[in-house]
């Protein structure tokens, strides 16, 4: 395989994106959970969900900051990995792309200051309101982004003027139906990936016999979060793929592995995708199977990738495993929510090591469908950008030197793993820490005496006062 400007570009930008991804999804389900439990101690008054809400809120700041800085490299790999693209789409992904940064910076990262220094300052269901206004910025954030990935994905409402796309019809770009089945999917794994984590969190407390009461919280409400949100991600995945068939059938082919068309068509579970021979090796399928998957049909024609010239059609082998990792993911989230909720149901739940086990380890998985659905869709795009009307070549920014593109990919890669070992440490200490009492759990008689510094209770009593 021969480095090119292309392929060491193509490779950046897949490496930024994998690691940023990770935390804005945790973040935005993270969002939701710091809501609710300050929603139920407000109107519950239980010391617990207060305990849980400043713990889980350190570990929300280092996974936001994170996300944050990891976000803005991309940025500005735009302008020097893909300058032609910028130059072509600014006109519509230039707008999106700001109210993005818009609701994240003016919106989430206003009312999470409110969050880290306005309890001692403002009232609780203003704190409560902040906490909504954080989990709808994250919201917010992901829908522009959402947006804009889903122009490039299907573009629709634009103008082809001069070689720059020109938006024309503003609502068909921010309301198009492929929208509205991404944006809700990418919303679900983000609150997967949280109820997952906070669930592990629980399991792993309670097979270390410590902090049994907020463990118990966490699990519980991770899990019944789970088994209720897995099946509706599923459903918005399949719909998911309706898109896909009828809009990118050279990529839906690629995730079936279907080199020819069939009529009625197969489904393939298991192979190994052969581009040279075009043809799958190994090969484990169930007939029929694949019309109804595609068509809700029992006898209908399904394209092949031999349909589409050899230039048109995407890689072969990523898509197709990725998209089978992503399936086995959300299958056995599945599995391990339901099972985990009726053994809750049953009072037999913190008995069950195994299960305890199997929570705690299972942390990853809506990670690992986060990022396998990511590469199922960009890869499984390719060689379009702007799926159609823009290739991939003709997006990069001219003259652009193999050299300098792998000197940037190797420094990008060395600061990215310094900067978010350090990140993960520091949350990982976090966790081991666990939900501490809270200083103002209990508040004074007397609310309106003065606030105390934060090195008062170092100091004799005689002297405080």
């Amino acid at each position: 395989m021969t480095l090119t400007a292309l392929l060491l570009s193509r490779l950046q930008f897949a490496f930024t994106i994998s690691f940023h991804i990770i935390f804005p999804s945790f973040t935005i389900g993270l969002a939701a959970w710091l809501a609710v439990l300050e929603g139920l101690h407000l109107a519950s008054g239980k010391p617990v969900y207060r305990r849980l809400f400043a713990f889980w809120l350190k570990i929300f700041g280092v996974a936001f900051g994170l996300g944050v800085v990891s976000g803005i490299v991309m940025a500005f790999e735009f302008g020097t990995n893909w300058s032609r693209l910028s130059a072509a789409s600014g006109p519509i992904q230039g707008p999106l792309l700001a109210y993005e940064s818009f609701t994240a910076f003016a919106l989430e990262a206003s009312f999470f200051g409110v969050l880290i220094f306005g309890r001692p300052r403002v009232s609780p269901r203003f704190y409560f309101f902040s906490t909504v206004m954080v989990a709808l910025g994250t919201t917010f954030s992901a829908y522009w982004i959402m947006v804009n990935n889903s122009w490039m994905q299907a573009p629709v409402g634009y103008a082809l003027q001069n070689g720059v796309f020109v938006p024309t019809d503003w609502p068909a770009i921010l309301f198009s139906p492929v929208v509205w089945v991404r944006f809700p999917h990418m919303l679900l794994a983000s609150y997967l990936s949280g109820a997952f984590c906070v669930a592990a969190t629980g399991a792993w407390y309670h097979l270390r016999r410590s902090f049994t009461v907020e463990a118990r919280v966490m699990l519980r409400m991770g899990l019944f979060l789970a088994a209720v949100l897995v099946p509706v991600q599923i459903l918005f995945g399949h719909w998911n793929g309706d898109y896909v068939h009828d809009l990118q059938p050279a990529k839906f082919a690629a995730i079936e592995g279907r080199w020819h068309d069939e009529q009625p068509a197969a489904e393939v579970l298991l192979a190994i995708p052969d581009a040279a021979t075009e043809s799958n090796r190994f090969e484990l399928s169930i007939p029929v199977l694949g019309s109804v998957i595609g068509s809700l049909s029992l006898d209908s024609k399904e394209v092949g990738l031999t349909s589409f010239p050899r230039s048109q059609r995407p890689p072969v082998l990523i898509p197709f495993l990725a998209f089978r990792l992503m399936v086995g993911c959300g299958l056995l989230m599945l599995v391990v929510a339901w099972l985990g909720s009726f053994l809750e149901s049953k009072g037999r739940l913190e008995r069950s090591r195994a299960l305890l086990w199997a929570t705690f380890l299972g942390f990853p998985l809506p990670f690992v469908a986060i990022l396998t659905g990511w590469f199922t869709a960009e890869v499984g795009r390719q060689p379009w950008t702007i799926y159609g009307v823009m290739r991939t070549g003709d997006a990069l920014t001219p003259h652009l030197g193999v050299g300098q593109t792998l000197a940037s990919l190797l420094f990008f890669g060395a600061i990215y793993l310094l900067i978010f070992s350090f990140g993960t440490r520091y949350i990982y200490r976090l966790l081991r820490a666990g939900p501490l009492p809270d200083h103002d759990e209990h508040p004074p008689a007397n609310p309106k005496r003065p606030l105390s510094l934060p090195g008062d209770n170092e100091f004799p009593e005689e002297v405080r006062r």
